[in-house]
């Protein structure tokens, strides 16, 4: 009998196609990871790069050090310009491409329904087309500046294309740049750094839950301050401004500043170590990555401009160019109002001249993933109606419907652009004062200092009001509190070679109560201006090395301040508990935020808990002042209304609830708490940061001492949170005997292409309080690019 084969089994064959599909799979999956990689690696710029720019009238040479600083050579300042746009564009292409899509309000565009309010905002103001409309009236040396710089970002478009930052693989290659997306930054640092309309929509908002003359106590300036008539402001109007508030970014969203920031001292030859002025400034804005600031310097003849220029712009911000330094703090004026417009039954709205037609347009949104938005935008002649911002503005009553308008002095026609052109090239102080003139918008304190003097002046334009100060919003119809003119220029406080040998400034007011102008009522307190002006009194002659000690300086004139009125009260926590250990330890301690120390942790934690918790038992949240004014406020002055006649059992009971919290975080022995655990500088990409699997990619952190109320600023507005939000992320300290010895910092680093060396090399140092100089040849030549005709 024949015996049969056995039948092969398909299994083996199949195994090995298994197998090999496998293999191809992942060889498939290597090239796709290599591919990424490649592509990823493309992005970061060559070391060496020669190129051609139209335009320019003679070779430019660049060369970077090795932290990414780069020193311009050109004949003028049209070719420097133009190496400016070429090098941010290389830098920081995609930070350029968020903030004009941010003025633009194209935000949504990216990233879906969440970018809905912030782009609803800048539509509703129109930054976009206030933009477009000032490019006509440019003077001609400004407008070549801003073409030559455009015309550098569109070389390094062209060179680079899509490949110009990681981002843009996904996003494609980013559109040319223009003269009116330059012209966005100073539209919306106008509208970041002058913030009295929301504070005065949170009063209105705050006004369905208390009457507004009690919600003005929370600020003592307006003890004097009319409340609001009753019946312009009906319930409907309150929840409207609820909406409205809670739907309009605020610091710390992204693509949002804090309203008030920043530190400036000088002294004059008298008063410093080598015969001439001395100036220190270091703006206190939003931590982010990259930095809103790229250090730059560039040497044209008969100017050698070094310090802080902005992604976006050609001018240089802050600093120095040979013979003038200079920089900026927040000068906190009014400059915004509120008006409450009746609107009609046939659709028009209430004046003293009898009814008027909104001005009217539409605009569209694009919203990835979703439908798009389409936007009503009215406008009145106090300005636009920021309530079209929300669906459904329109109220009914017995009276009509009632819309909130908004005055706004950063919505003026003139650009800032011509002042920071003739600042760059000021010779002296006298010069630099008219270039402040022209400075449309913010409002600002410009601090200068040439040779042989130290001036303050200030920028912008402020409004003069019919009647009122601008505290609360108001009746449109009558025409009572309109404005019926500006001041701008010498009109506006100014300070010339005072007699004292010093001027400063820490976003106190810098008026007298009886100035000519008035110049606003919500002033911040001068804890960092107290202790500036100690330490400079407590020298006769500065330099440059003491200078950038005070601003690493992390003792609190607030704590100082606060911690007598906290032992005057008769606490009495049971013995060995949290709340007696923690208190014990506060006893001696002199207000230094040092991060080794528990002392900060609890003084912080225990006096926002105390502020916010007391006002918030009356749901009041943003029209009050922030934490430290509030808690100063209760304890020092007319608390006791807000308390039930003495806050003594309400600061108890923060005591207890903020050591609970703490001893959840850190355990539960008081003395082992640290500062440093808690208090860390953040510096987040607003873009990544949405990305939960990239959100790494594009954040850092460092632990720093100080905090909100010290001269080596960190702070963050949402109570109960310590990280650092905040802050000085660029310092300068300018030498006018020897420029080239003036002191320079800047975090987290110069590159924003999270692969690039450069993106996070200069953190660590600038937590620790280095500062570098930037000469006219670098130690080390990391980069070379040769720019032509």
């Amino acid at each position: 009998m024949r015996r049969r084969s056995p039948r092969r089994r398909p299994h083996g064959r199949l195994g090995r196609l298994l197998r090999r599909t496998a293999a191809a799979c992942g060889v498939v999956l290597l090239l796709a990871v290599l591919l990424v990689a490649g592509a990823l690696w493309h992005t970061l710029p060559p070391a060496h790069e020669a190129l051609r720019i139209p335009g320019l009238h003679h070779p430019v040479a660049v060369t970077l050090d090795g932290h990414g600083i780069p020193r311009i050579r050109a004949a003028d300042l049209e070719d420097a310009a133009a190496a400016t746009g070429f090098l941010h564009a290389r830098d920081r292409m995609f930070q350029m491409e968020l903030m004009r899509r941010v003025g633009s309000g194209r935000v949504a565009e990216l990233a879906g329904p969440g970018g809905l309010p912030i782009d609803r905002l800048t539509r509703t103001l129109g930054l976009r087309q206030l933009a477009e409309d000032a490019v006509p009236g440019l003077p001609a040396p400004t407008r070549a500046l801003l073409d030559a710089y455009a015309r550098g970002v569109n070389a390094a478009i062209g060179a680079r294309g899509r490949f110009i930052a990681p981002e843009f693989l996904v996003l494609g290659r980013p559109a040319p740049w223009t003269l009116a997306d330059s012209l966005l930054w100073g539209r919306l640092m106008g509208l970041s750094l002058a913030g009295n309309w929301r504070t005065e929509l949170a009063r209105l908002a705050d006004s369905g839950q208390l009457p507004a003359a009690r919600l003005l106590q929370l600020s003592p300036a307006h003890a004097d301050t009319p409340a609001p008539d009753a019946a312009l402001t009906p319930p409907g109007l309150f929840r409207l401004a609820a909406r409205l508030d809670r739907l309009l970014p605020r610091y710390p969203a992204p693509w949002t500043l804090p309203e008030e920031e920043s530190d400036e001292w000088a002294v004059d030859g008298a008063h410093s170590r080598t015969g001439a002025p001395l100036l220190a400034g270091d703006p206190h804005l939003a931590f982010g990555f990259p930095a809103l600031w790229y250090l730059v310097r560039i040497d044209v003849p008969g100017l050698a401009l070094v310090g802080a220029t902005a992604p976006g712009i050609p001018f240089l911000v802050i600093g120095q160019n040979g013979h003038v330094a200079w920089t900026f703090t927040s000068s906190s004026a009014d400059t915004q109002d509120l008006f409450l417009e009746t609107v009609l039954p046939d659709g028009r709205y209430a004046t003293p001249d009898g009814p008027r037609p909104f001005a009217v347009r539409q605009e569209r949104i694009r919203v990835r993933g979703a439908p798009d938005t389409v936007l009503q935008v009215r406008t009145t002649r106090h300005g636009p109606v920021i309530s079209d911002a929300l669906p459904g503005t329109l109220l009914s009553g017995p009276a009509g419907g009632r819309v909130i308008a908004a005055s706004m002095e950063n919505l003026r026609p003139e650009d800032a652009a011509p002042g920071l052109a003739a600042l760059d090239a000021a010779p002296d102080i006298d010069a630099a004062g008219r270039a402040a003139a022209l400075i449309a918008s913010p409002v600002q304190n410009l601090l200068v200092a040439d040779q042989g003097r130290i001036a303050l002046f200030t920028t912008g334009h402020v409004p003069i009001r019919r009647a009122g100060d601008g505290s609360v919003p108001v009746d449109g119809a009558d025409g009572a509190h309109d404005w019926i003119g500006d001041a701008s220029g010498s009109a506006l406080p100014h300070f010339v070679a005072p007699a004292s040998g010093h001027l400063l400034n820490g976003n106190e007011r810098t008026s007298p109560p009886d100035f000519p102008v008035f110049m606003g009522a919500d002033w911040p307190a001068p804890w960092r201006a107290d202790r500036i002006r100690a330490l400079l009194d407590a020298s006769t002659r500065h330099d440059v090395a003491g200078f950038t000690r005070m601003q690493t300086d992390i003792v609190s004139a607030y704590a100082r301040h606060m911690l007598p009125l906290l032992h005057a009260r008769d606490l009495r926590p049971a013995a060995g508990s949290l709340s007696a250990r923690a208190l014990a330890l506060l006893r001696g301690w002199d207000g230094r935020m040092a991060m080794d120390r528990p002392q900060p942790l609890i003084f912080n934690a225990w006096l926002q808990r105390f502020a916010v918790g007391v006002v918030a038992r009356d749901h009041v949240g943003g029209a009050a002042a922030g934490w430290e004014e509030t808690a100063d406020l209760l304890l020092a002055r007319a608390g006791g209304d807000w308390c039930g006649g003495d806050c003594t059992p309400a600061l108890a009971a923060a005591l207890d609830a903020a050591t609970r919290d703490l001893a959840t975080r850190y355990g539960d022995d008081p003395a082992a708490w640290r500062w440093g655990d808690a208090h860390h500088a953040v510096f987040e990409n607003p873009f990544l940061s949405a990305i939960p699997l990239l959100r790494w990619l594009g954040r850092g952190e460092v632990s720093v001492g100080g905090d909100d109320t010290t001269l080596l600023r960190g702070g963050n507005p949402v109570p109960g949170e310590f990280q650092a939000l905040h802050g000085a992320a660029y310092r300068g300290d300018y030498d006018l005997a020897d420029p080239d010895a003036s002191r320079f910092a800047v975090t987290p680093g110069q590159s924003g292409n999270w692969l690039s060396p450069n993106a996070w090399n200069l953190m660590q140092d600038w937590a620790n309080g280095s500062t570098l100089e930037i000469g006219p040849a670098p130690h080390e030549v990391a980069a070379t690019i040769a720019l032509a005709p």
